[in-house]
């Protein structure tokens, strides 16, 4: 879709890794059909993952009683957010499609993809009660509690351990979606009685 803005969200040490192999596809797929596509490599980048005082860059409401998510949401409305999670943030701003690409480490991602959540997806910039879900701040990509629409995972199963004409299907289901990816429909995350 020419013209529309992708962030790819990636988190493996290996670039030769099948994580790897399927973030070049994405890169190389999605820039041929005309998107713009940015690649925050956060081990490359040295992301860090640890939320801390430092994430805010001015003075703190309360320094004798530190609370993360008020001295973020108080930082992000005073622009005091420090310049790490800024730029990140600006890159999920202007995306009109997040991919976040990992392997899976117990059943979720790594604590790297973890803890960028943790640092940029502040209150006010990425939610806010009652804003979350349906009428979350952020209205495209993937984490529907924040307001984006997910689509369904893209899984490639246990790729160590299959033949290598396997790995290269996996490679083409993916090139083969990608393609589509603009016409897909969100799945429904949240069961209606959570509502209620």
């Amino acid at each position: 879709m020419s013209g529309k803005n992708v962030l790819i969200v990636y988190a493996h040490q290996e670039p030769k890794s099948m994580n790897g192999s399927l973030k070049n596809i994405a890169v190389d797929v999605l820039s041929k059909m005309g998107c713009s596509v940015t690649v925050s490599d956060l081990y490359a980048m040295n992301f860090n993952a640890v939320t801390t005082r430092n994430d805010i860059a001015g003075d703190l409401c309360n320094p004798q009683h530190f609370s993360y998510g008020v001295e973020t949401m108080e930082a992000y409305k005073k622009g005091c957010l420090c310049e790490d999670i800024l730029k990140e943030q600006e890159k999920i701003t202007e995306a009109d499609l997040v991919i976040f690409q990992f392997p899976l480490y117990w059943f979720s991602f790594p604590a790297i993809m973890k803890g960028w959540i943790d640092r940029c997806f502040v209150q006010g910039f990425a939610f806010d009660f009652p804003g979350c879900y349906d009428t979350g701040l952020l209205k495209h990509g993937i984490i529907h509690f924040c307001g984006f629409q997910v689509l369904a995972p893209q899984i490639s199963y246990a790729p160590e351990y299959v033949s290598e004409e396997r790995r290269k299907e996996m490679l083409q289901n993916w090139s083969r979606r990608l393609k589509n990816i603009w016409n897909e429909k969100p799945i429904d995350c949240t069961p209606p009685w959570y509502f209620h």
